[in-house]
């Protein structure tokens, strides 16, 4: 599990450090560096196809390295790694060539489990178009960033693993009552896409006739009951478009990937970090601060403070009855914009 990743003149976070969980959500202000904080993860692997011009923190001079460095729990220790992309030091080049230096810290080279992990490092930011789009059938088919794919990898997990796949038509018609099974439809020789049956009529809907929340939890409950998930995920505002009612349910299908031993699974967890600006879907995690993580932004950049780490929040949440995110939005905990 990657325990913390620490930047140092990546974009607007200029010397910040990200503590992270097996579950993490991260709440923000727009511009704090949420987003830009996951990209770090895949700078660790990829320092040479960044353009560092595009990625140095504004108003540095250009002898300013920008650095990222991971740091993960790996048999009862801690260890790091971090990849460093510099400014070439001739001056007198047109077009300055970027040098990308992978330095490993502690003498540790970059561990073949932590560089699998990365390698299946996914951001999510689904795009209902996508997701309703019809999918080749192919072997081994995989969830795109913005979904594309889903009736692929639906199809696939029909076949190759029936009983999670009714597994998840059980869930999703909890989460959704008014239908009760997924089906296919074949518009052209070799492609999918799903529908949804209603419980009542068992009228079929297809996938681009679905609302926009819906196809986003589609999507989502099906990456929580796949048999072998990517081992590092990111949600970016996975309650967009849900109704607040269905949000303890997106929580819960995050919770199946982060801790599969609750829910009756054996694989491996999938290390989970979201983020969001709902005070809605912050409201679920009163009891969990630890999992909490307030991004906000000064003077000098991005930054991020685990909520448990605030030596004030145990004497606000036992204070009274008021929400989780009612807390948050009065600006008390930070991680609020500012004001004009």
């Amino acid at each position: 599990m990657i325990t913390s990743i620490k930047f140092r003149n990546f974009k607007v976070l200029r010397d910040a450090t990200l503590p992270l969980g097996l579950f993490t959500l991260i709440v923000g202000p727009n511009g704090s560096g949420k987003s830009t904080a996951m990209q770090g993860l895949t700078f660790v692997r990829r320092g040479g196809k960044y353009d560092f011009d595009r990625i140095q923190s504004a108003g540095l001079d250009a002898t300013e390295p920008v650095r990222v460095t991971i740091t993960w729990a790996q048999g009862g220790e801690e260890l790091s790694v971090g990849a460093e992309l510099a400014h070439s030091h001739d001056r007198q080049v047109t077009s300055p060539t970027r040098t990308p230096r992978i330095q490993a810290v502690n003498n540790e080279l970059l561990d073949d489990s932590l560089d699998h992990a990365l390698s299946r490092f996914r951001i999510y930011s689904f795009d209902a178009e996508k997701i309703a789009t019809a999918a080749q059938i192919n072997i081994a088919p995989e969830l795109r960033a913005d979904g594309f794919g889903l009736s692929s990898v639906l199809d696939d997990l029909s076949s190759q693993e029936p009983d999670r796949f009714d597994a998840l038509t059980k869930e999703l018609h909890r989460w959704l009552p008014e239908f009760d099974r997924i089906l296919f439809e074949t518009p052209t020789n070799g492609m999918k896409v799903f529908q949804l049956r209603t419980a009542v009529g068992h009228h079929k809907y297809s996938a681009s006739d679905l609302s926009q929340g819906t196809l986003f939890a589609v999507a989502l409950l099906t990456l929580a009951y796949l048999k072998d998930p990517p081992a590092i995920v990111c949600f970016e505002e996975p309650d967009r478009g849900i109704h607040p009612r269905l949000l303890s349910e997106i929580r819960d299908g995050m919770y199946r990937l982060a801790y599969p031993e609750s829910f009756g699974e054996s694989r491996e967890a999938v290390q989970v970090i979201a983020t969001t600006h709902s005070p809605y879907l912050l409201n679920l995690y009163k009891d969990h601060p630890e999992e909490i993580v307030i991004a906000h932004k000064d003077d000098q950049g991005g930054h991020f403070d685990r909520l448990s780490d605030k030596s004030y929040i145990t004497e606000i949440l036992e204070a009274g009855d008021a929400p989780l995110g009612e807390i948050w939005f009065s600006g008390i905990l930070g991680g609020v914009p500012s004001s004009p």
